[in-house]
Protein backbone atom coordinates (compact mmCIF):
# COMPACT_ATOMS: atom_id res chain seq x y z
CA UNK A 1 0.00 0.00 0.00
CA UNK A 2 1.65 3.49 -1.15
CA UNK A 3 0.51 6.64 0.31
CA UNK A 4 -0.81 9.00 -2.47
CA UNK A 5 -1.04 12.56 -1.92
CA UNK A 6 -4.03 14.38 -3.41
CA UNK A 7 -3.99 18.10 -3.99
CA UNK A 8 -7.45 19.18 -4.96
CA UNK A 9 -7.32 23.13 -6.24
CA UNK A 10 -10.14 25.73 -6.23
CA UNK A 11 -11.78 24.51 -9.88
CA UNK A 12 -15.91 23.72 -9.97
CA UNK A 13 -14.75 20.35 -10.81
CA UNK A 14 -12.99 19.60 -7.54
CA UNK A 15 -15.97 17.65 -7.28
CA UNK A 16 -14.54 14.88 -9.29
CA UNK A 17 -11.74 14.53 -6.83
CA UNK A 18 -13.90 12.42 -4.48
CA UNK A 19 -14.35 9.90 -7.47
CA UNK A 20 -10.27 10.15 -7.55
CA UNK A 21 -9.31 9.59 -4.47
CA UNK A 22 -11.95 6.57 -4.05
CA UNK A 23 -10.14 5.44 -7.46
CA UNK A 24 -7.10 4.98 -5.56
CA UNK A 25 -8.54 3.63 -2.28
CA UNK A 26 -9.89 0.93 -4.30
CA UNK A 27 -6.80 0.09 -5.64
CA UNK A 28 -5.27 -0.28 -2.12
CA UNK A 29 -3.64 3.03 -1.83
CA UNK A 30 -4.08 5.33 1.21
CA UNK A 31 -4.43 9.15 0.34
CA UNK A 32 -4.11 12.10 2.25
CA UNK A 33 -5.90 15.32 0.67
CA UNK A 34 -4.08 18.81 0.65
CA UNK A 35 -6.79 22.08 -0.26
CA UNK A 36 -6.07 25.38 -1.17
CA UNK A 37 -8.20 27.93 0.88
CA UNK A 38 -9.80 28.63 -2.17
CA UNK A 39 -10.99 24.82 -2.22
CA UNK A 40 -11.88 24.72 1.19
CA UNK A 41 -14.30 27.77 0.39
CA UNK A 42 -16.00 25.97 -2.56
CA UNK A 43 -16.28 22.33 -0.74
CA UNK A 44 -16.41 21.44 3.19
CA UNK A 45 -12.94 19.50 4.53
CA UNK A 46 -14.67 17.76 6.42
CA UNK A 47 -15.98 15.65 3.16
CA UNK A 48 -12.48 14.35 2.51
CA UNK A 49 -12.16 13.69 5.86
CA UNK A 50 -14.93 11.18 5.52
CA UNK A 51 -13.85 10.22 2.87
CA UNK A 52 -9.73 9.34 2.76
CA UNK A 53 -10.34 8.94 6.99
CA UNK A 54 -7.29 11.70 7.32
CA UNK A 55 -8.25 15.57 8.61
CA UNK A 56 -7.53 17.49 5.07
CA UNK A 57 -4.50 19.93 5.49
CA UNK A 58 -5.23 23.25 4.91
CA UNK A 59 -2.99 25.48 6.60
CA UNK A 60 0.62 25.63 6.12
CA UNK A 61 0.87 26.65 10.16
CA UNK A 62 -2.09 25.78 11.57
CA UNK A 63 -2.20 26.38 15.59
CA UNK A 64 -5.32 24.33 16.15
CA UNK A 65 -3.70 21.18 14.52
CA UNK A 66 0.20 21.96 15.17
CA UNK A 67 2.14 20.05 12.12
CA UNK A 68 5.68 19.72 12.92
CA UNK A 69 7.59 20.65 9.42
CA UNK A 70 4.44 18.96 7.81
CA UNK A 71 5.02 19.02 4.46
CA UNK A 72 8.46 17.90 4.68
CA UNK A 73 7.31 14.72 7.02
CA UNK A 74 4.32 14.08 4.23
CA UNK A 75 7.10 14.69 1.68
CA UNK A 76 8.98 11.54 3.19
CA UNK A 77 6.01 9.62 3.29
CA UNK A 78 4.73 10.20 -0.09
CA UNK A 79 4.75 7.83 -3.44
CA UNK A 80 2.59 10.35 -5.35
CA UNK A 81 1.43 13.71 -5.65
CA UNK A 82 -1.21 13.84 -8.14
CA UNK A 83 -2.85 17.23 -8.47
CA UNK A 84 -6.89 16.97 -9.81
CA UNK A 85 -7.79 19.53 -10.64
CA UNK A 86 -5.37 21.78 -10.94
CA UNK A 87 -6.12 25.57 -11.63
CA UNK A 88 -3.85 27.61 -13.69
CA UNK A 89 -3.14 29.82 -10.53
CA UNK A 90 -1.34 26.22 -9.14
CA UNK A 91 0.25 25.25 -12.22
CA UNK A 92 1.83 28.75 -12.49
CA UNK A 93 3.06 28.61 -8.78
CA UNK A 94 4.67 24.98 -9.44
CA UNK A 95 6.19 26.26 -12.58
CA UNK A 96 7.40 29.51 -10.63
CA UNK A 97 8.91 27.48 -7.63
CA UNK A 98 6.53 30.10 -5.49
CA UNK A 99 5.46 28.38 -2.01
CA UNK A 100 2.88 30.16 -0.10
CA UNK A 101 0.70 27.65 0.77
CA UNK A 102 0.96 24.08 2.12
CA UNK A 103 0.70 22.68 -1.66
CA UNK A 104 2.32 25.08 -3.28
CA UNK A 105 5.04 24.08 -0.86
CA UNK A 106 4.76 20.70 -0.27
CA UNK A 107 5.13 20.37 -4.01
CA UNK A 108 8.88 21.64 -3.69
CA UNK A 109 9.85 19.46 -0.95
CA UNK A 110 8.41 15.97 -2.54
CA UNK A 111 10.51 13.66 -4.49
CA UNK A 112 7.98 11.47 -5.56
CA UNK A 113 6.59 11.75 -9.11
CA UNK A 114 4.15 14.02 -9.94
CA UNK A 115 0.61 13.82 -12.28
CA UNK A 116 -1.18 16.89 -12.45
CA UNK A 117 -4.92 17.11 -14.09
CA UNK A 118 -5.52 20.89 -15.34
CA UNK A 119 -9.06 22.16 -15.19
CA UNK A 120 -10.09 25.48 -16.12
CA UNK A 121 -11.56 27.77 -18.86
CA UNK A 122 -10.59 26.92 -22.23
CA UNK A 123 -8.77 30.75 -22.87
CA UNK A 124 -7.30 30.45 -19.52
CA UNK A 125 -6.06 26.67 -20.44
CA UNK A 126 -4.81 27.52 -24.44
CA UNK A 127 -3.14 31.06 -23.08
CA UNK A 128 0.94 31.19 -24.21
CA UNK A 129 1.89 31.71 -20.36
CA UNK A 130 -0.53 28.85 -19.50
CA UNK A 131 1.02 26.71 -22.01
CA UNK A 132 4.69 28.17 -20.87
CA UNK A 133 4.33 26.92 -17.61
CA UNK A 134 2.96 23.33 -18.61
CA UNK A 135 6.02 22.89 -20.70
CA UNK A 136 8.51 23.76 -18.02
CA UNK A 137 7.06 21.70 -15.69
CA UNK A 138 6.96 18.60 -17.83
CA UNK A 139 10.44 19.47 -18.71
CA UNK A 140 11.00 18.96 -15.06
CA UNK A 141 9.14 15.29 -14.69
CA UNK A 142 5.93 16.13 -14.09
CA UNK A 143 3.27 14.45 -15.55
CA UNK A 144 -0.12 15.67 -17.27
CA UNK A 145 -3.45 14.40 -17.91
CA UNK A 146 -4.27 16.33 -20.29
CA UNK A 147 -8.23 17.85 -20.36
CA UNK A 148 -10.67 16.93 -23.01
CA UNK A 149 -13.20 18.96 -24.65
CA UNK A 150 -16.60 19.56 -23.34
CA UNK A 151 -19.26 21.74 -21.42
CA UNK A 152 -17.57 23.87 -18.91
CA UNK A 153 -18.91 25.32 -16.17
CA UNK A 154 -18.59 29.16 -17.59
CA UNK A 155 -21.03 27.51 -19.99
CA UNK A 156 -18.62 27.57 -23.01
CA UNK A 157 -17.96 24.81 -24.66
CA UNK A 158 -14.13 23.95 -25.22
CA UNK A 159 -10.80 22.50 -23.89
CA UNK A 160 -9.91 22.53 -20.25
CA UNK A 161 -13.18 20.18 -18.80
CA UNK A 162 -11.14 18.00 -16.10
CA UNK A 163 -10.04 14.50 -17.36
CA UNK A 164 -12.52 11.05 -16.48
CA UNK A 165 -11.36 10.56 -12.95
CA UNK A 166 -10.93 6.62 -14.04
CA UNK A 167 -8.36 8.22 -16.32
CA UNK A 168 -6.65 10.18 -13.60
CA UNK A 169 -6.30 6.91 -11.18
CA UNK A 170 -4.98 4.65 -14.26
CA UNK A 171 -2.39 6.64 -15.36
CA UNK A 172 -1.09 7.61 -11.56
CA UNK A 173 -1.06 3.83 -10.46
CA UNK A 174 1.23 3.21 -13.85
CA UNK A 175 3.21 6.03 -11.89
CA UNK A 176 3.63 4.14 -9.27
CA UNK A 177 4.34 1.04 -10.61
CA UNK A 178 7.68 2.43 -12.50
CA UNK A 179 8.23 3.64 -9.10
CA UNK A 180 8.78 -0.58 -8.03
CA UNK A 181 10.14 -1.25 -10.84
CA UNK A 182 13.94 -1.30 -10.03
CA UNK A 183 12.66 -2.07 -6.72
CA UNK A 184 15.75 -4.66 -5.40
CA UNK A 185 18.32 -3.54 -8.30
CA UNK A 186 21.89 -2.02 -7.37
CA UNK A 187 22.28 1.13 -10.30
CA UNK A 188 25.90 1.88 -10.83
CA UNK A 189 26.07 5.72 -12.62
CA UNK A 190 29.31 7.58 -13.90
CA UNK A 191 28.58 11.33 -14.69
CA UNK A 192 30.34 14.24 -15.22
CA UNK A 193 34.10 14.96 -16.57
CA UNK A 194 37.64 13.68 -15.45
CA UNK A 195 41.18 15.44 -15.13
CA UNK A 196 44.29 14.34 -15.54
CA UNK A 197 46.93 17.11 -14.42
CA UNK A 198 49.59 18.43 -15.51
CA UNK A 199 50.40 20.05 -12.38
CA UNK A 200 48.67 21.39 -9.58
CA UNK A 201 47.67 24.32 -11.67
CA UNK A 202 46.64 23.05 -15.43
CA UNK A 203 44.65 20.11 -16.57
CA UNK A 204 43.45 18.16 -19.73
CA UNK A 205 39.51 17.07 -19.76
CA UNK A 206 36.77 15.93 -21.82
CA UNK A 207 33.66 18.25 -21.65
CA UNK A 208 31.18 17.91 -19.45
CA UNK A 209 28.15 19.12 -17.36
CA UNK A 210 27.19 16.28 -15.65
CA UNK A 211 23.47 16.82 -16.02
CA UNK A 212 22.80 13.77 -18.14
CA UNK A 213 24.51 11.39 -16.01
CA UNK A 214 22.11 12.94 -12.74
CA UNK A 215 19.26 12.78 -14.18
CA UNK A 216 19.76 8.86 -14.88
CA UNK A 217 20.45 8.84 -11.48
CA UNK A 218 17.68 10.36 -9.94
CA UNK A 219 15.27 8.45 -12.15
CA UNK A 220 16.60 4.98 -11.41
CA UNK A 221 16.41 6.16 -7.75
CA UNK A 222 12.68 7.66 -8.74
CA UNK A 223 11.95 3.71 -10.35
CA UNK A 224 13.45 2.28 -6.96
CA UNK A 225 16.62 1.58 -7.34
CA UNK A 226 19.62 1.56 -4.80
CA UNK A 227 21.74 4.42 -6.71
CA UNK A 228 25.50 4.57 -6.55
CA UNK A 229 27.02 8.07 -8.31
CA UNK A 230 30.22 7.96 -9.13
CA UNK A 231 31.05 11.51 -10.30
CA UNK A 232 33.71 13.66 -11.48
CA UNK A 233 33.84 17.33 -10.64
CA UNK A 234 30.90 19.17 -11.67
CA UNK A 235 28.49 21.52 -10.18
CA UNK A 236 25.11 19.69 -10.37
CA UNK A 237 23.26 19.11 -7.14
CA UNK A 238 23.19 15.34 -6.33
CA UNK A 239 19.89 13.32 -6.27
CA UNK A 240 18.72 12.65 -2.29
CA UNK A 241 19.01 8.97 -1.57
CA UNK A 242 22.15 8.48 -4.34
CA UNK A 243 25.27 6.82 -2.53
CA UNK A 244 28.01 9.96 -3.98
CA UNK A 245 31.55 8.82 -4.67
CA UNK A 246 33.54 11.71 -5.69
CA UNK A 247 36.51 10.85 -8.49
CA UNK A 248 38.55 13.46 -9.97
CA UNK A 249 40.98 11.57 -12.39
CA UNK A 250 40.23 8.55 -14.92
CA UNK A 251 42.50 5.80 -12.86
CA UNK A 252 40.50 6.85 -9.55
CA UNK A 253 36.88 6.37 -11.37
CA UNK A 254 38.35 3.20 -12.86
CA UNK A 255 39.48 1.94 -9.18
CA UNK A 256 35.59 3.46 -7.80
CA UNK A 257 33.75 1.82 -10.21
CA UNK A 258 35.81 -1.73 -10.59
CA UNK A 259 35.35 -1.98 -6.64
CA UNK A 260 31.50 -1.46 -7.22
CA UNK A 261 30.51 -3.81 -10.07
CA UNK A 262 30.55 -6.84 -9.21
CA UNK A 263 27.37 -6.30 -6.99
CA UNK A 264 25.77 -4.09 -9.58
CA UNK A 265 22.79 -5.13 -11.88
CA UNK A 266 22.99 -2.41 -14.07
CA UNK A 267 25.58 0.25 -14.70
CA UNK A 268 25.07 2.88 -16.66
CA UNK A 269 28.33 4.89 -17.67
CA UNK A 270 27.23 8.11 -18.51
CA UNK A 271 30.68 10.13 -17.56
CA UNK A 272 32.83 11.61 -19.96
CA UNK A 273 36.21 10.27 -18.97
CA UNK A 274 39.48 11.89 -20.44
CA UNK A 275 41.31 9.73 -23.10
CA UNK A 276 44.43 10.70 -22.02
CA UNK A 277 46.54 11.93 -19.84
CA UNK A 278 50.01 13.07 -18.81
CA UNK A 279 52.82 10.88 -19.28
CA UNK A 280 54.72 13.15 -16.42
CA UNK A 281 52.82 15.30 -13.29
CA UNK A 282 54.39 17.81 -11.35
CA UNK A 283 54.14 18.66 -7.98
CA UNK A 284 54.49 22.28 -8.78
CA UNK A 285 53.11 24.96 -11.15
CA UNK A 286 55.26 25.00 -14.32
CA UNK A 287 56.37 28.18 -15.09
CA UNK A 288 55.10 29.02 -18.82
CA UNK A 289 59.03 29.36 -18.86
CA UNK A 290 59.37 25.83 -18.54
CA UNK A 291 57.19 24.03 -20.21
CA UNK A 292 58.40 21.38 -22.89
CA UNK A 293 57.74 22.24 -26.41
CA UNK A 294 56.26 18.67 -26.16
CA UNK A 295 53.91 17.55 -23.86
CA UNK A 296 53.81 13.71 -24.16
CA UNK A 297 50.06 12.25 -23.69
CA UNK A 298 49.52 8.60 -22.78
CA UNK A 299 46.18 6.76 -23.25
CA UNK A 300 44.15 6.52 -20.22
CA UNK A 301 42.84 2.55 -19.48
CA UNK A 302 39.34 2.51 -21.03
CA UNK A 303 36.59 2.02 -18.41
CA UNK A 304 33.95 0.55 -20.44
CA UNK A 305 35.64 -1.36 -22.54
CA UNK A 306 37.03 -3.31 -18.81
CA UNK A 307 33.74 -3.55 -17.80
CA UNK A 308 32.23 -5.38 -20.96
CA UNK A 309 35.04 -7.31 -20.57
CA UNK A 310 34.90 -8.53 -17.21
CA UNK A 311 30.80 -8.72 -16.76
CA UNK A 312 28.79 -11.54 -15.88
CA UNK A 313 25.52 -10.76 -15.90
CA UNK A 314 25.05 -6.82 -15.80
CA UNK A 315 23.43 -5.04 -17.79
CA UNK A 316 26.10 -2.29 -19.31
CA UNK A 317 24.90 1.01 -20.88
CA UNK A 318 27.49 3.60 -22.66
CA UNK A 319 27.36 7.31 -23.83
CA UNK A 320 28.83 7.93 -27.47
CA UNK A 321 29.32 12.02 -27.94
CA UNK A 322 29.75 11.86 -31.73
CA UNK A 323 29.96 14.98 -33.85
CA UNK A 324 29.89 12.84 -37.01
CA UNK A 325 28.80 9.38 -38.28
CA UNK A 326 26.36 9.24 -35.06
CA UNK A 327 24.59 6.12 -35.98
CA UNK A 328 27.63 4.01 -37.75
CA UNK A 329 30.73 5.01 -34.43
CA UNK A 330 27.51 3.73 -31.89
CA UNK A 331 27.17 0.79 -33.48
CA UNK A 332 30.55 -0.02 -33.60
CA UNK A 333 30.98 1.04 -29.59
CA UNK A 334 28.32 -1.46 -28.75
CA UNK A 335 29.71 -4.33 -30.20
CA UNK A 336 33.71 -3.36 -29.74
CA UNK A 337 32.60 -3.23 -26.22
CA UNK A 338 30.15 -5.43 -25.18
CA UNK A 339 27.81 -3.08 -24.43
CA UNK A 340 23.74 -3.98 -24.09
CA UNK A 341 22.73 -0.41 -25.19
CA UNK A 342 24.25 2.32 -26.05
CA UNK A 343 23.04 6.41 -25.92
CA UNK A 344 24.62 8.38 -28.50
CA UNK A 345 23.95 12.13 -29.44
CA UNK A 346 25.28 14.64 -32.19
CA UNK A 347 27.24 16.84 -29.64
CA UNK A 348 28.21 19.31 -32.81
CA UNK A 349 24.57 21.00 -32.21
CA UNK A 350 24.13 24.25 -30.58
CA UNK A 351 21.95 23.95 -27.82
CA UNK A 352 21.89 20.06 -26.96
CA UNK A 353 24.44 18.13 -25.49
CA UNK A 354 27.05 19.95 -23.36
CA UNK A 355 25.98 22.06 -20.51
CA UNK A 356 22.33 22.46 -22.35
CA UNK A 357 19.21 21.38 -20.25
CA UNK A 358 18.37 19.88 -23.94
CA UNK A 359 19.15 16.42 -25.59
CA UNK A 360 18.60 14.35 -28.80
CA UNK A 361 20.21 10.97 -28.83
CA UNK A 362 19.96 7.47 -30.43
CA UNK A 363 19.30 4.35 -28.27
CA UNK A 364 20.47 1.25 -29.68
CA UNK A 365 20.58 -2.31 -28.40
CA UNK A 366 22.51 -4.98 -28.28
CA UNK A 367 19.98 -6.52 -30.96
CA UNK A 368 20.76 -3.32 -33.29
CA UNK A 369 17.41 -1.94 -32.84
CA UNK A 370 16.78 1.82 -32.68
CA UNK A 371 15.10 3.96 -31.07
CA UNK A 372 15.34 7.58 -31.99
CA UNK A 373 15.12 10.69 -29.06
CA UNK A 374 13.94 13.46 -30.59
CA UNK A 375 14.82 16.94 -28.63
CA UNK A 376 13.77 17.18 -25.23
CA UNK A 377 14.91 17.96 -21.54
CA UNK A 378 17.49 15.55 -20.53
CA UNK A 379 15.01 14.68 -17.64
CA UNK A 380 12.45 13.71 -19.95
CA UNK A 381 15.28 12.09 -21.88
CA UNK A 382 16.70 9.98 -18.42
CA UNK A 383 12.86 8.38 -18.39
CA UNK A 384 13.64 7.16 -22.41
CA UNK A 385 16.70 5.71 -21.36
CA UNK A 386 15.34 3.83 -18.44
CA UNK A 387 12.08 2.57 -20.12
CA UNK A 388 14.34 1.41 -22.76
CA UNK A 389 16.78 -0.29 -20.04
CA UNK A 390 13.46 -2.16 -18.68
CA UNK A 391 12.57 -3.21 -22.10
CA UNK A 392 15.66 -5.15 -22.75
CA UNK A 393 15.66 -5.93 -19.41
CA UNK A 394 12.26 -8.17 -19.85
CA UNK A 395 13.28 -9.30 -23.16
CA UNK A 396 16.00 -11.18 -21.90
CA UNK A 397 14.44 -12.67 -19.06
Amino acid sequence: MAKIVLGVTSSVSLYKACEVLRGFQKAGHEVQVIMTRNAAKLVSPLLFNSLSGHRTIIELFDEDHPWSVAHIALAKEAALLVVAPATANIIAKFAAGVADDFLSTFYLAVGAPVLIAPAMNEAMFLHPQTRDNVTRLRRRGVEFVEPAKGHLACGDEGWGRLAEPDEIVRRGLELLKEKVSLAGRTVLVTAGPTREYLDPVRYLSNRSSGKMGYEVAREALLRGARVILVSGPTHEIPPAGAELIRADAAAEMEREVLKRFPKSDIVVMAAAVADFSFAARADRKIKKQALPEDLKLVPTRDILKTLGERKKGQFLVGFAAETDDVKANALKKIKSKRLDLIVANDVSKQGLGFDADDNQALLIDARGRVTDAPRMSKRELSRVIWDAIEASLGSKR
